[in-house]
């Protein structure tokens, strides 16, 4: 693949310096009309050999355009907080808005091959995380990115070449490190890495672009010229690549577990809450086990209006540690959170290790408020299905125990409710026009809930329907599971 580069187009230095003048004009055109239009984020992602002038060329990039308009994120060994999280975590926070670019020197490619090529994962797990690097790319772009990848290549005496040349200098000595020397002695191996992942990887979505470093500023203008061309084609509308089928979404043939309570007949407080407080006792010793240290929860709860999300919450929060929790009740997102791909906004949330996050609603409103109000196309809500559990399998992966449970409500239960907030002075704020307006749509929310629990009911992440007509027993339903699921988990 290497040894078939493109070939460089020869240019004296006049006729180069005439050429990156028009350029860098173009560019600035180009970056404004797209910054205004702002509806096209723009993602160049710059990986290479070691020495193939990688860094320079994103300071170029930042000098012949405007920088204040450019995110510049440069990825290197992950610190603590990164490690505390999901692979794909901090590479999301680098995403552009709407109009905006990111340059991403050394991102998610540069760490798995150098994973590979130093042997410190196998094939498999090499090849799983290509393909978690492709969903994420094919969600970008089915979001309306623009992904530019470029693949810098030097040859073994190039780059040994580069580095004695720049050795030499006392003033660019600092440039070579012992990593790069390092590099050069596993130069081939690195190269046969790289082959395997950019030809898995090259889609017409997300295109590799191989450019020889061995001439700096041609190398430069290579690339310059291919940005402006992307800009362009974005500032004309051109049509988005087609995207490949999704694969068949692996649902179980097991339906989400319906739990019923063991206990017979109807609670009353004072039976209800001696048996509470040894749930809530029982999770709290859960979540202070030396193994929870290790791993992170994240409890999501989902149901129509006035099924009891928010008193479940309020209750496995008087459990926990207020240092150590935190409860996110999800909105409509902002503007400007829907300058972002829509699980933008959720990456934000994923909880460090040893920590706990309660969703109040989350982000399966794409396939129900979004889906019934007709706020995302059809084609957007039925690929958020498969995106939604990419999404969770990540966190599953990492170490995050994922509980969702869906409270099931009758009309009738929820009619009584609605009723009971209109009356009470101190409940009124649990009832707004929205809940009614809602309620007229049950019929059209019916199916919507049970395609959601259908197809994004994994083993990973499995649904728990609580029945929720009688408060006192979906509490104590949600503790048991989520004590016994927890409890599946550590030990």
């Amino acid at each position: 693949m290497f040894d078939a580069l493109p070939e460089v187009l020869e240019l004296d230095k006049k006729r180069l310096d005439r050429a990156v003048s028009r350029l860098r004009a173009d560019l600035l055109d180009a970056q404004y009309s797209v910054l205004e239009k702002a509806d096209t984020p723009i993602v160049v992602l710059i990986a290479g050999i070691a020495g193939a002038g990688r860094g320079h060329l994103v300071n170029t990039l930042n000098e012949w355009m405007d920088p204040r308009h450019i995110r510049t994120s440069a990825f290197g060994p992950r610190d603590e907080a990164e490690r505390q999280r999901p692979h794909m975590w901090r590479y999301w926070q680098s995403l552009p808005a709407r109009g905006r670019m990111s340059i991403v020197f050394q991102g998610w490619y540069t760490e798995v091959i150098d994973a590979r090529a130093n042997r410190r994962i196998k094939r498999r797990a090499f090849w799983h995380a290509l393909h978690e690097i492709q969903r994420f790319e094919r969600m970008l772009a089915m979001e309306g990115a623009v992904l530019l990848k470029f693949w810098l290549h030097l040859d073994a005496a190039g780059q040994r070449q580069r580095f004695r040349m720049l050795d030499r200098d006392p003033g660019t000595r600092w440039r070579v490190s012992a990593d790069d020397w390092c590099a050069l002695r596993r130069h081939k191996r690195i190269c046969k890495v790289a082959e395997e992942a950019i030809r898995l990887s090259d889609t017409s979505h997300a295109p590799w672009h191989l450019v020889d470093g061995s001439d700096s500023g041609h190398a430069e203008l290579a690339v310059g010229r291919i940005i402006l061309k992307a800009l362009k084609r974005s500032l004309a509308g051109a049509c988005a690549p087609t995207m490949p089928a999704l694969p068949p979404l692996a649902v179980p043939s097991e339906q989400p577990q319906q739990t019923v309570r063991r206990t017979s007949g109807t609670l009353t407080r004072s039976t209800f809450q001696p048996e509470l407080e040894r749930l809530q006792g029982r999770l709290n010793r859960l979540l202070r086990e030396p193994a929870f240290a290790q791993r992170s929860l994240a409890v999501v709860f989902e149901g129509m209006d006035a099924a009891g999300k928010g008193g479940a919450i309020r209750r496995i929060a008087h459990a926990l540690d207020a240092r150590n929790y935190r409860v996110h009740p999800v909105a409509a997102p902002t503007d400007h959170e829907r300058l972002y791909p829509w699980l933008w906004r959720f990456w934000r949330d994923v909880p460090r290790d040893g920590r706990v996050a309660l969703f109040d609603r989350s982000w399966y409103g794409r396939v129900l408020v979004e889906r019934v109000e007709g706020y995302a196309a059809e084609r957007d809500w039925m690929r958020a299905y498969e995106e939604i559990n990419a999404f969770e399998q990540e966190w599953s992966e990492h170490g995050i125990v994922v509980c969702k449970f869906w409270l099931e409500v009758g009309a009738d239960e929820q009619l009584r409710r609605f009723n009971e907030r209109s009356r009470r002075r101190f409940k009124r704020f649990k009832i707004t026009p929205e809940d009614w307006r809602n309620r007229e749509k049950w019929g059209d929310y019916v199916p919507a809930v049970q395609d959601m629990l259908a197809r994004t009911h994994t083993e990973q992440a499995p649904w728990t329907v609580v029945q929720a007509d009688d408060k006192y027993h979906a509490r104590l339903s949600v503790f048991e599971t989520l004590c016994a699921r927890l409890e599946s988990e550590l030990r």
